[in-house]
């Protein structure tokens, strides 16, 4: 410490008390007396073994799929009666190829030209044209 000078003072004697501990592993019954004078020992002192998810995963998987519900039948047909069957839709060329307005807008030269067209149109308006 120092004056108000800034002169060193003379040390000021202290005594420090040993510490209470030990610097060895604590012995079993001063742990058990410890864990029951704890509030928590009633709540934490059962071992409890839960799934983990590995387990719960692995169960999942090994379980045979659910069986689907079966379908109801209907009452019997008698021999020699007419069958009813659904009518047959004819696919047509509109259902299996896109519009050609589609085809044209998902195009990557179709988008090329409007990316193209609005950085013009930007330039123009925001004055950023090139000189």
């Amino acid at each position: 410490m120092r004056s108000e000078r800034g002169a060193p003072t003379p040390v000021a004697w202290t005594r420090l008390p040993a510490p209470r501990s030990l610097m060895a592993p604590a012995d079993t019954a001063a742990v058990q007396q410890t864990i029951a004078a704890s509030s928590l020992a009633g709540r934490y002192s059962e071992a409890v073994d839960r799934d983990s998810a590995y387990e719960r995963l692995t169960a999942r998987m090994q379980a045979p799929p659910p069986a689907p519900d079966p379908v109801p039948a209907g009452p019997p047909e008698p021999p020699g009666a007419p069958r009813e069957q659904a009518p047959r839709r004819r696919s047509s060329r509109r259902e299996q190829d896109p519009p050609l307005v589609t085809q044209i807008l998902e195009s990557d030269a179709f988008r090329s030209a409007l990316r193209s067209a609005g950085t013009a149109l930007g330039r123009s308006i925001f004055g950023t044209r090139r000189r």
